[in-house]
């Protein structure tokens, strides 16, 4: 009990009763609890599916040792100097290992990343956008590159201290004392500085666009007034944008990291030699233990140090310029060995070429011809790699078979049972950073050197991803007894380590020879123990290991004491999950994915053997997610959207539909059993078991969930309505098929509930809409009994089309077919108005045009404001002579043809419209009266005896098909005023100038259309029908369409054009009627004289016709504006 808790003396026994209180809500709380969590666990194991998957886990068990503790708190001995050489290695190597993982992570990817997302116009400038964006984030990189300078020259510093030939009071004895981790981490800090200038010489877009970027910058700077910039400021900017280039962009990061100048007034370390024979120990101590395992099976620690290794060799030779030639040799030849490496799984850094270029001089000494000899081994060692890649799975596979049965058999959580499995737990890290990086070193080396992938070593790569997935998904399913075994382990290790380090003090103490070092190993051991009193954080095990480094000397540890394996063993131990993930990381397969996955997907649907296989590389494709975090130059959501994107049309084309089409495939053949096909082909090709494909697990990409089960029922379901709407006989074939879906591939597909057909269906609505630029051209438009006529036809009949036909097409479609066949009409009157639109804006049309109009307004008092005939005959003249199409048509008679089909696609939406009022009328026709209308949902709820659920849902779904049909029944949609809302302002707007001169084109277009028309009714009676027509109003409805759309009603009016023929007309009939009356009676000359009557009487009545049907197609986009607008006079 805490002091200041008191009780009153009456209630002694208050804090027994609280006390009970709380343990019962805790029992109550663990009884809710476990209830739950049973339920949960029951309904889980009703699903179908046992998905691993991190993103939908609900609890995720991690065991990181964690502790809020500084490292002053943990060096505590009572030896004062060391503390504090031990905190300033410790805090140094802490931050290396801060600005290693910051530099991984965030820095190498987000220079990776760059230019990925969505593709971007270079000509609208979205690239310079991306870079400017991106600006921030170089500079960010600059402060983190100018803070590994300071860190790396800090450290040196304090070696140079530490290891120094003259002896301070502030210093300890240092012979025999190797700081080995601070060389490694110094090494990894390398490393990451040349992945830097890696990923910025490997990306193109970095490069091309930050060119283009500087070229902007220098417009600004030659025209700041344009761009309205502070001058100074933008001075500084363009001052600062060459600072980054000359330091990140030119790929000089690491050589200038090495060639900073280390000395100063107060620590000269290119003269300590004592520091320069520590250096070179370290270096040859890392290359002698990592030399005889390096190869390109090697794990990540040993690649690792040994890029350390050559790096730290170029800062040794730049700081003291004596590096032992034969040492030199060694790594040389070493490199020919493993003359690649690839960091980051995605840049190749070839050590040679890295040598050659930082130590030209020494690798001309060992090596005549350097650079050649580079070349044929980077070209030798691939032909090796692809010779020997078919054996790697075969190989690893039966081993792997072994581990999996093992770790599926483990069971025991007793401390034995965990102690046991240290070895197996290991050794699946182990295969999986063998896999990885054998699949990441064919895929990029291949890439660096140009050489393309055969389709059958790509297979292999993709087992040995499946191999590396199933090895994380047997550690995820494991993870429970994963935990627990781990927590024994780094128990019994830790107990290991504080045995040896206790046992060493003893015999450290009962020598009574008193000395500085002895003390100082002393001090080492208590650090090195009260460091591993405690949770296996990273600080408490640097900590120990500077210990055992201080301590270890003299012999301090006997030889079975292997201290340093069991401390590195600990490590991986208390950092297991996070070796397990980064073994697992696929994350480079993004820059191969599209080549990769299509041929997998092919390879898996053509051989079926194991189809769940494809779960392991959806999963290593997820790996980059979390990564795509780190883009700077547009939103990492945008990223991730397109490589999502890309797999699914990826999955969509090589899979998905692959499937969705053959099984309806074989529905049909299984249905239509009495075709004879080709059965040969079974026997060639094989049978595939499809049904395997259908029971796939779902697959899921980060927020996409595909269930294949799911989208064959979708296709199906889609793809039988839309062919059983088209062909509505055909209902029952596709019934049986839905039927023997179920059957066969237990595929559950919805009834399509389609009305049967009715006898005078006709040309179904639906096939109209999809071939409207067909069916304009094939078919004419009769304005008052709304009906279209086939043009032509092979047959001896002509199809027609009228309201009637239309509105059984929408009873069986539906409503919404309405909407959709407008959508389509102004789809293609959007094409047309184009052409229309370069006709008139034609030099020769549009100069003829302007004449006319000239003309007109010149004489038009002369001429009694009527266009003259004889002006329109000679316009069709003159357009004949411009040229003859083939089908002796001239340049005049196409317009005519384009108007006529777009008014027969503005016929088209009023038959569309009178068939819909049609079908709403007699299905409403059952509704006594449309103004009173019961609700039945009121009814159905307010009666003292509530009708049940699914009455009140009917009655709801009632009330609202009589809403909808009652709404389209009265009200309908204006289709003509949208179709004119939707163009006129584009009609009439400036830049369309040209279409003005469209009311002065039309008496010559009338004429010629009342030429055709005469032509085309004489030809009904011949023989020779083709091209024989009685009408075809969509000429009229066309130019009053147009003519509404630019607003030109009133100008053509003003051409008084129909009085002008009548007056033609009337003046040559008087004047043949005259010669009649004088001239003498001659048979050839009266007979001629009639034919020419008849011919005027012809022209003269398809003329009224064409007016009379002119005027009522203006009614239709009469708006009421126009009615109330009074009419203007010449």
């Amino acid at each position: 009990m805490e002091k200041q808790w008191e009780f009153d003396k009456f209630h002694e026994d208050s804090y027994e009763l609280a006390k009970n209180a709380e343990i019962k809500k805790y029992k109550n709380f663990l009884q809710t609890y476990s209830k739950n969590l049973y339920n949960l666990e029951e309904n889980l194991h009703k699903f179908p599916y046992n998905q691993f998957d991190f993103d939908l886990d609900p609890i995720n068990l991690e065991s990181i040792p964690y502790e809020q503790g500084s490292l002053l708190q943990l060096i505590k001995t009572d030896n004062k100097v060391l503390n504090k050489i031990v905190t300033v290695f410790a805090a140094l190597t802490t931050e290396i290992d801060l600005l290693v993982r910051e530099g991984e992570n965030k820095y190498a990817y987000g220079l990776l990343l760059y230019g990925e997302g969505p593709e971007v116009s270079k000509e609208n400038g979205h690239n310079l956008t991306q870079m400017a964006k991106f600006v921030s984030f170089l500079q960010e990189l600059s402060c983190f590159v100018n803070r590994s300078y300071e860190v790396i020259k800090s450290t040196l510093h304090q070696l140079n201290v530490a290891y120094s030939a003259q002896k301070a009071a502030y210093n300890i004895d240092t012979t025999e004392m190797h700081l080995r981790s601070i060389f490694l981490s110094l090494g990894n800090l390398f490393r990451i500085l040349l992945s830097i200038d890696l990923a910025i010489e490997y990306n193109p877009h970095l490069r091309d666009d930050w060119n283009a970027y500087k070229r902007m910058v220098k417009n600004v700077h030659h025209n700041p007034n344009k761009f309205d910039v502070d001058i100074k400021k933008f001075y500084r900017f363009e001052k600062h944008l060459i600072e980054l280039e000359g330091k990140l962009l030119d790929g000089y990061v690491f050589q200038n990291c090495v060639e900073q100048i280390f000395d100063d007034k107060n620590s000269m370390i290119s003269r300590n030699m004592v520091l320069s024979s520590e250096i070179f120990f370290n270096i040859k101590q890392i290359y002698d233990e990592i030399e005889p395992n390096i190869n390109e099976n090697s794990n990540t620690d040993t690649r690792h140090k040994f890029v350390s290794v050559c790096t730290l060799t170029v800062l040794y030779n730049q700081i003291y310029r004596n590096l032992d030639k034969k040492f030199f040799k060694a790594l040389w030849e070493t490199n020919k060995k493993i003359p690649v490496i690839i960091l980051n799984g995605v840049l190749p850094w070839f050590s040679n070429d890295f040598l050659l270029a930082k130590l030209p001089n020494l690798a001309g000494l060992v090596d005549k011809n350097p650079s050649q000899s580079n070349t044929t081994a980077k070209q030798a060692f691939y032909q090796l790699k692809i010779l020997n890649l078919p054996k790697i799975y075969p190989q690893v596979n039966a081993t792997l078979n072994v581990w999996f049965v093992k770790m599926q058999a483990l069971n025991d959580l007793s401390v034995q049972g965990c102690l046991n499995n240290e070895q197996l737990l290991l050794q699946g890290i182990e295969f999986s950073n063998y896999l990885n990086y054998t699949v990441s070193l064919f895929l990029n080396l291949a890439l660096n050197l140009r050489v393309a992938i055969t389709k059958s070593n790509l297979l292999e790569l993709c087992k040995l991803i499946e191999l590396v997935k199933a090895i994380q998904k047997t550690y995820y399913e494991k993870k429970e007894i994963l935990t627990i075994s781990k927590q024994y382990i780094l128990q019994s290790i830790n107990r290991k380590l504080l045995s040896f380090i206790q046992t060493a003090k003893k015999r450290i103490t009962s020598d009574k020879k008193y000395t500085e070092k002895r003390l100082d190993i002393l001090s080492g051991l208590v650090l090195a123990g009260n460091a591993l009193n405690g949770p296996s954080t990273k600080e408490r095990l640097l900590i120990a290991g500077f210990g055992l480094t201080i301590a270890n000397r003299m012999k301090t540890f006997r030889t079975e004491e292997n201290v340093d394996e069991l401390l590195k063993k600990l490590e991986n131990f208390a950092y297991l999950e996070s070796r397990i993930k980064a073994s697992n990381d696929f994350g480079y397969l993004y820059w191969h994915f599209k080549v990769l996955l299509p041929i997998y997907l092919t390879d898996i649907y053509e051989n079926v053997n194991i189809p769940n296989k494809i779960q392991y590389i959806i999963w290593s494709l997820r790996d980059i997610l979390d990564k795509f975090n780190f883009c700077r130059h547009i939103s990492h959501d945008l990223v991730c959207e397109k490589y999502l994107r890309d797999i699914l049309r990826i999955l969509n084309k090589n899979f998905l539909e692959r499937i969705c089409r053959d099984i309806e495939t074989d529905l049909r053949l299984s249905i239509h059993l009495e075709l004879k096909s080709d059965q040969s082909k079974l026997f060639k090709d094989g049978i595939k078991d499809l049904a395997k494909f259908v029971n796939l697990q779902p697959i899921v990409i980060h927020d996409k969930f595909i269930d294949v089960k799911t989208h064959v029922i979708q296709y199906l379901d889609r793809t039988f309505y839309n062919l059983t709407a088209v062909a509505l006989h055909d209902w029952k074939a596709y019934s049986e098929m839905r039927n023997l879906a179920e059957q066969k591939y237990n595929l559950v597909l919805s009834e399509p509930y389609l009305p049967s057909s009715t006898l005078e269906q006709g040309l179904d609505v639906l096939e109209i809409m999809r071939n409207i630029h067909v069916f304009v051209t094939r078919y004419l438009y009769n304005l008052n009994n709304q009906i279209f006529v086939e043009k032509n036809s092979q047959n001896k009949c002509l199809n027609t089309i009228n309201i009637r036909h239309v509105a059984n097409s929408i009873r069986t479609h539906g409503i919404g077919i309405m909407n959709t066949t407008v959508n389509f009409t102004y789809q293609y009157l959007k094409k047309q108005f184009y052409i229309f639109s370069q006709f008139l804006f034609d030099e020769h049309i549009k100069a003829k045009l302007i004449r006319d109009i000239s003309f007109f307004k010149e004489s038009k008092a002369s001429l009694n404001q009527k266009y003259p005939y004889e002006r329109a005959e000679k316009f069709n003249r003159a357009i004949r002579k411009l040229g003859v199409l083939a089908d002796n048509q001239t340049y005049l008679d196409q317009f005519r043809l384009l108007i006529s089909h777009i008014g027969n696609a503005i016929g088209y939406v009023r038959m569309i419209r009178s068939g819909g009022l049609n079908f709403c009328s007699n299905s409403i026709r059952f509704v006594p009266d449309i103004d009173d209308i019961v609700n039945f949902e009121e009814y159905s709820t307010d009666l003292e005896n509530k009708l049940s659920e699914q009455t009140t849902l009917a009655a709801k779904n009632l009330d609202s098909i009589l809403t909808t049909l009652v709404k389209n029944f009265s009200e309908g949609s204006d289709y003509f005023k949208i179709l004119v809302d939707v163009f006129k302002n584009e009609f009439r707007s400036e830049k369309n100038m040209h279409l003005k001169n469209f009311y002065i084109i039309l008496p010559s277009l009338t004429l010629n259309y009342v030429e055709y028309m005469i032509g085309a009714k004489e030809k009904i009676s011949k023989k020779n029908s083709n091209d024989a027509a009685f009408t075809d109003d969509g000429f009229a409805i066309g130019i009053a369409y147009i003519l509404k759309l630019l607003n030109q009603n009133h100008d053509f009016d003003s051409l008084h054009w129909f009085d002008s023929v009548q007056d033609k007309f009337k003046s040559n009939t008087e004047s043949i009627v005259n010669q009649q009356k004088t001239q003498q009676s001659d048979d050839k000359l009266v007979q001629t004289q009639a034919l020419t009557l008849q011919r005027y009487t012809t022209y003269q009545r398809e003329f009224n016709l064409l007016q009379f049907a002119l005027a009522s197609a203006q009614i239709f986009f009469r708006s009421e504006e126009n009615e109330n607008t009074p009419e203007k006079t010449d």
